[in-house]
């Protein structure tokens, strides 16, 4: 049996459900590495992240290098004489680091290696009408989510699922994978399966301003499934054109009805206290949405103090 001193990097919430589970096992935490307090808010206050503050509240040892080459840096994580690293939601590393403990580094990822590497799995995999995903762990390399896996769980995606409830249930199933893992390495027990090495799998690309913007004239599941894989961050949006003025809004939920209209693509459709959007199937019914400058709003109570002219319509 190995006796194991873990260091242990990740910065939000998804990270910190394995960190107390890691805790929970009574596995000997050595130090926790996490991104550095930002300003925040309209006071720019400073803010922690979630795993520092609550690796805080169990007197674990915290650092926050701003870079994490920095020899001063790399000193102070020698000194914890870490033989393995759990990396959940961080930054990548460099090999100085990585590259450290005896027993190496494993990441957490928030998908069925190797589709979806990349910044946003969990939206992704909604945003493609995915049935199922999963989660996995795999040692660290020199690229991006290419390391050999060493164990996977399948989760399935229910058509209710929007991607903060994939996000929820992926954050449970990854801290349990992350013990199995742990248990794995502690009793020398792993068996690593390389990744392929062909460039055919999906991608979970960088969300952007490009695309998080709703095109109306797609398959109204194509456009179902990106705004709930979008929800509730970082929310797809659209340009609401009203009484001749053009905005930007956000669309947080929606459900799809399948019906023949004669509507013009896009155009706003305000009937008992339900918005409507025509699109090519039917319509997209709004249910949860936010204006610019406001709190997101239930379509009915937004009713009750703005107005959608005859000319309303998405862009």
């Amino acid at each position: 049996m190995r006796d194991l001193r873990i260091v242990f990097m990740g910065t939000p919430d998804f990270a910190v459900e394995t960190l107390k589970s890691i805790i929970a096992h009574n596995y000997n935490i050595v130090g926790v590495i996490t991104a550095p307090d930002r300003p925040a808010g309209r006071g720019q206050k400073l803010k922690v992240s979630a795993v520092k503050e609550y690796a805080i509240s169990k007197n674990l040892k915290v650092l926050q290098p701003i870079n994490l080459k920095d020899e001063h840096f790399i000193k102070e994580l020698k000194a914890l004489k870490p033989n393995l690293n759990i990396i959940v939601a961080f930054r990548m590393l460099p090999k100085v680091v990585w590259d450290m403990p005896k027993y190496g580094t494993f990441n957490l990822h928030a998908s069925l290696l190797p589709d979806y590497r990349g910044a946003a799995p969990i939206n992704w995999a909604i945003i493609n009408g995915e049935q199922k995903t999963g989660v996995t762990t795999f040692f660290i390399d020199e690229k991006i989510d290419t390391g050999h896996i060493i164990f996977q769980k399948e989760v399935e995606i229910k058509n209710s699922d929007n991607a903060g409830a994939l996000h929820d249930k992926l954050m449970v199933e990854g801290a349990q994978l992350v013990i199995k893992t742990i248990k794995g390495i502690e009793n020398n027990s792993i068996e690593v399966q390389p990744q392929p090495k062909e460039d055919t799998f999906k991608t979970a690309y960088k969300l952007n301003r490009d695309n998080t913007k709703i095109n109306w004239e797609e398959d109204i599941y194509t456009i179902h499934n990106l705004i709930r894989g979008l929800s509730p961050y970082p929310v797809a949006w659209s340009k609401l054109y009203n009484k001749g003025t053009s905005i930007s809004i956000k669309i947080y939920e929606a459900t799809p009805i399948l019906e023949t209209h004669n509507f013009d693509i896009g155009k706003i459709i305000v009937e008992d206290a339900v918005i409507k959007i025509a699109v090519a199937q039917g319509y997209m019914v709004i249910k949860k949405l936010q204006l610019p400058g406001k709190k997101a709003l239930e379509s009915n109570a937004l009713l009750n103090g703005y107005i959608f002219y005859r000319d309303a319509k998405m862009m």
